[in-house]
Formats: structure tokens, sequence, C-alpha cells
């Protein structure tokens, strides 16, 4: 039997990090519903900002955890690099159309979800509840799906679709922050224990 310590102890120390995030989305998802009417220049800057400062911590937990020798931290950078990278092509193609715009989204929320369903698999044995995790990445599959499916929805359900996601996504990282922080105190240490 071989003993395969997950570093629980780095993720929660970086709770903040997941409960920022988590803000985020959800400042994104009110805006989005309280202004329907917004324009797509308005809704590419909003996408630009949420998906770069989305990237920026996801990146900055992958780079605290790679100094720990914690195992696939790289999966966290890559997240974070697609996220800026859709933020940076929002922010320097502000005439992107519609549709563009649309598979851009969808292919940010494609990855990341798939990103965060493998973290949530990764940790299941070192932490409970992780299904806030898999339930986030699960919204943010079926929202690239839902908008692959449907590319010729209207502005309006675009706005909508993806204030939801952001609003739901954002409330469940905000749930998983708290319970991460609930792991940030001194001395519990966790392990998840593998067949050798």
């Amino acid at each position: 039997m071989k003993v395969a310590i997950v570093d629980v102890d780095t993720l929660a120390g970086n709770w903040w990090a997941v409960l920022l995030r988590g803000v985020a989305g959800i400042l994104f998802g009110v805006v989005t519903f309280f202004a329907p009417g917004v324009s797509l220049a308005a809704l590419v800057i909003l996408f630009g900002a949420y998906t770069f400062t989305d990237g920026v911590f996801a990146i900055v937990a992958a780079v605290r955890r790679s100094g720990t020798g914690a195992e696939r931290w790289w999966l966290l950078l890559v997240e974070g690099v697609a996220g800026i990278a859709a933020g940076l092509v929002t922010f320097f193609i502000p005439g992107i159309t519609a549709l563009v715009l649309l598979y851009l989204i969808a292919a940010w929320a494609f990855v990341t979800g798939a990103f965060e369903i493998a973290a949530a698999i990764r940790l299941r044995k070192a932490i409970e509840h992780e299904w806030l995790l898999v339930l986030s990445g699960v919204l943010s599959v079926a929202l690239g799906v839902l908008l692959m499916l449907f590319p010729a929805a209207g502005a309006l359900a675009l706005v909508i679709w993806i204030g939801a996601y952001a609003l739901v996504s954002g409330a469940l990282f905000v749930a998983l922050g708290f319970r991460l922080r609930s792991f940030a105190r001194p001395g519990r240490r966790y392990a998840a224990h593998a067949m050798a």
C-alpha cells in the first residue's frame, strides 16, 4: 500500500483566491441580470475582465502550489492561462463578432469546466464536499455545450445564459472557499490512500 499526500494544506492556504474567484463571478452575474440590455461591446469588456481576473487567481494558486512540490499544479496554470488569453483577446479585439465571441466563451467555459472536474476528482479523497467543484465544472461544461449547440440565440439570451452561469458558479466557488478555509486551521493535514 502506498500513501499519496494530496496537498490540501496548500490549497486550503489559498482559500481566499477561490473565494475572490467566486465573488468575481457573482458580481459579473449580477451586472448581467440588472443590465440585460447591455450592448455587445459592454459584454465583451465584462467578459474580458471576468476571465482575466479568474485566470490571474488560478495562476496565483498554481504558482503557490508549484513551490511545494504538489502534483498536477500545472492544471491550474493551464486553466489560468486559458482565462487570461480569453480576456486579452476580448480586450485587444473589441470589434470581435458576436459569433466569434460566442465560440470563445464556449471554449473557455468547456476547458475551465473540464479542469474543475479533474481537480475535484483528484481531491475527492482529501476533502469533503468536493461536489461543489464538480458541480461548478459541470455547469461550465454545460454552458459551453449550450453555446455551441445554439449559436443563433439572441444577444439577450447569451447575456442571460452567461450571467446565470457566472452567478451560480460564483456562489459555488464562494462556498468552496469558505469550506477550504476550515481546512486551513493549524495542525490539520490530510492524506489520500491509494493502492500501490
